[in-house]
């Protein structure tokens, strides 16, 4: 049985779904922009009405929102809270899907380590967070070339896109740890949904403020769209944060499932 590929093909009609949302908000949000940058004066006049935590929450700057880059920050922030629930539905299903179907004690009789079990399951998570970061970066840039009215810089557009990846990794990561922790979930969207929408409404409330120690607790805050623009280079102790939490989320996550009692049906 070739547990990667079976996973990989189980996954197929989720990652197009979810795909194909992405793709969607973009070309919601772009196919407005002609009509935005006509007026953007009056429309950055009508933001700064809006309370700074508002607009950083939504990754809106006024000093770049007028570029194209700058406008992407905007529907950027609905394309990584879409992607997070994604990987954390996903990665929450990791385990828990074996033992919801159950399936998990007949998987458990084949000639294969529970080591290889999980690394296929993830990878092939990983295969499919890939796949839809390609497709989506690719309708990206298609679609913001089909609207643009200026240049733009592709590495920052690129580096700005990628981001989507880094972050749902994290999620992926926390919802693989939780899954084998708390097997025996019944349905895992409400805990990806839940999960999701609690770090999204935190980093309403952090700032730009290097300083800001709520910006440490959200995977929303840790890759800003305005900083990427401004230095063209991410947050080096935020890049660092995301490397460790994945690392130790599915180190402990082999840990506790090579350990762990699994349950007959």
């Amino acid at each position: 049985m070739n547990i990667f590929l079976h996973e990989l093909k189980a996954y197929r009609k989720s990652t197009i779904l979810w795909t194909i949302s992405l793709v969607l908000v973009n070309i919601v949000f772009f196919s407005l922009y002609p009509s935005f940058s006509k007026d953007v004066e009056k429309i950055k006049s009508l933001m700064e009405g809006f309370p700074e935590a508002i607009r950083i929450g939504m990754g809106i700057s006024l000093d770049s929102f007028a570029s194209i880059l700058g406008y992407y920050s905007f529907p950027f922030t609905f394309v990584l809270l879409i992607g997070s629930i994604q990987a954390m539905n996903f990665g929450t299903s990791v385990v828990s899907k074996e033992v919801r179907q159950k399936t998990a004690d007949f998987l458990l009789t084949k000639p294969i380590r529970r080591t290889q079990i999980l690394t296929s399951k993830i990878m092939a998570v990983i295969t499919a967070l890939v796949i839809t970061n390609v497709i989506y970066i690719g309708a990206t840039i298609m679609t913001i070339s089909a609207v643009k009215n200026n240049d733009y810089d592709s590495k920052i557009l690129f580096m700005i896109s990628i981001t989507l990846l880094f972050v749902q990794l994290i999620f992926m990561s926390l919802g693989v740890i939780i899954s084998v922790i708390l097997p025996r979930i019944k349905s895992v969207l409400p805990i990806s949904l839940a999960t999701v929408f609690v770090f999204y409404f935190i980093s309403f409330l952090s700032s730009q403020d290097p300083d800001d120690m709520i910006r440490y607790i959200t995977p929303f805050k840790y890759f800003d769209p305005t900083y990427i623009i401004e230095n063209s280079a991410y947050e080096t102790p935020f890049l660092i944060i995301t490397l460790v939490f994945i690392v130790a989320s599915i180190t402990a996550s082999y840990v506790i499932y090579s350990k762990r009692d699994i349950h007959a049906v």
